[in-house]
């Protein structure tokens, strides 16, 4: 689990087979450049444009075992702010370069040597032929964006996003560059490469995982770009994994593949709006068994005051909203993750359904405890799997319905139509590409959502 899974601040991603399209760059000419960029690449193995789910993939041109090393790659070889030739210039100016996304270094190193002729990293950038037919929801149109990605979080996202591109660039970037400028070129390291660069980032870039004793003490290390690495494409169920040695990094099969498979890595355990926010593709349904669906926790909130039926009942759910924002479980922006099979936050669902189902007097006293009081069975049945969201008490079943509904009329189209598209190939095969990955993405999401309905129903 090598690629950047979590949230970096400031670009936010919130925390297939047969069809999927990745819809980035793809590389070109892999072979002529593959020897200047791995160690070891196993004979078991080829980079396709046949037979894969995208533009380019890793095929089994042999059968492959559990265990077996597909390539090595030797750290010297790996982009970072680290290895670049300007790596002692970003070490010295790291106190001003630090950022909310905490990728600045590592984009002003790929901004210096992809406009570098004689850049040690050319054998890599060879293998792109641009960046401008990325294709992250980041470079739609505003009006498409929000046709076909209301209600999914995505338009949100990318909101946030664009802001902080701009913000970083033009706070951080331009006078550094300005303060550089026998290396950097304004006119040249313009805000759309920028841009085109913060996409490549999200899509290609790999994060190695902390060692596990400095887990709570050190914070995420900054992304990276790992070449070849990133040619392999990804669905939940991968059958390889990026593994990290002192010297090198390994590509290692996690499960038998079969001559003429396509070899997957996997970027982690992502829904499909996370991915097509930052990679630019989504799994259709079935595949994903990642797929989430979210309850914006301000949908729940505008659900329990709509039950309210005086203004006294009104000013209590008021109360009970900030007092479980003093208890940090919502706020203004969080979300309530569903996925296929449990609540993913379930401690703040369950908190939060419980207070808002409150009489005055049983918060009166909840709150005259602080939050804390004799919960132990309600500890053991704290994991909100879908059997225990079944048993949920009338109230809370209630407010969970009246907030669901409320979601899925974020949307603009419904579950059926949804459906209909899909199960009509000619009609689907008509849609562009961003139309079906956008499909894809929320034709999950309802699914979930209905499936909740189902259950609490």
């Amino acid at each position: 689990m090598g690629k950047v899974i979590q949230t970096l601040p400031g670009f936010v991603p919130h925390t297939l087979p047969a069809t999927m399209c990745r819809v980035q760059p793809q590389p070109r000419l892999p072979h002529a450049s593959l020897p200047a960029l791995i160690d070891y690449l196993s004979p078991k193995v080829c980079v396709s444009r046949e037979g894969t789910v995208a533009d380019y993939g890793m095929l089994a041109t042999e059968d492959l075992q559990v265990g077996e090393v597909l390539f090595t790659i030797p750290r010297a070889a790996l982009l970072s702010q680290y290895t670049s030739s300007i790596q002692a210039l970003l070490q010295e100016a790291r106190e001003s370069l630090q950022s909310q996304s905490g990728w600045v270094p590592l984009l002003l190193a790929l901004l210096h040597e992809y406009t570098t002729s004689n850049s040690h990293w050319q054998p890599y950038f060879s293998l792109w032929q641009d960046f401008r037919s990325l294709d992250h929801p980041m470079f739609w149109p505003e009006e498409e964006r929000t046709r076909l990605l209301q209600g999914t979080g995505i338009p949100e996202a990318v909101d946030k996003d664009l802001v902080n591109i701009h913000l970083e660039y033009s706070s951080i970037i331009l006078p550094f560059m300005e303060s550089h400028p026998d290396i950097f070129d304004p006119k040249l390291h313009t805000l759309e490469l920028y841009k085109e660069l913060v996409a490549f980032v999200m899509a290609y870039s790999f994060q190695e995982p902390l060692e596990e004793e400095d887990e709570d003490e050190k914070g995420p290390n900054p992304p990276m770009m790992v070449p070849v690495a990133d040619i392999l494409n990804h669905v939940a169920s991968h059958n390889a994994n990026l593994e990290y040695a002192p010297k090198c990094l390994r590509m290692v099969t996690t499960q038998p593949i079969s001559k003429g498979q396509e070899i997957f890595n996997t970027y982690g355990q992502m829904a499909n709006w996370q991915l097509l926010h930052m990679y630019g593709f989504a799994e259709p349904y079935p595949g994903n068994t990642n797929d989430t669906a979210d309850i914006q926790m301000v949908t729940v909130r505008k659900a329990a005051l709509q039950r309210a039926k005086s203004e006294a009942e009104q000013q209590l759910v008021s109360e009970q909203w900030d007092f479980l924002c003093q208890l940090e479980m919502v706020g203004e922006e969080g979300a309530f993750v569903l996925g296929w099979d449990e609540v993913l936050t379930e401690e703040e669902l369950s908190m939060t359904l419980k207070v808002l189902c409150m009489s005055e007097e049983e918060f009166q006293e909840y709150k005259e405890q602080d939050g804390w009081e004799d919960d132990t069975e309600e500890e053991e049945n704290s994991i909100l799997s879908n059997e225990a969201l079944s048993r949920l008490k009338n109230p809370c079943k209630k407010l969970l319905y009246d907030s669901v509904l409320l979601t899925l009329e974020s949307y603009r189209s419904d579950l059926k139509a949804e459906q209909d598209l899909l199960n009509n190939k000619e009609a689907y095969e008509r849609l562009s590409r961003r139309e079906q990955q956008a499909l894809h993405v929320r034709y999950g999401q309802k699914r979930i959502l209905h499936q909740l309905l189902e259950l609490i129903q």
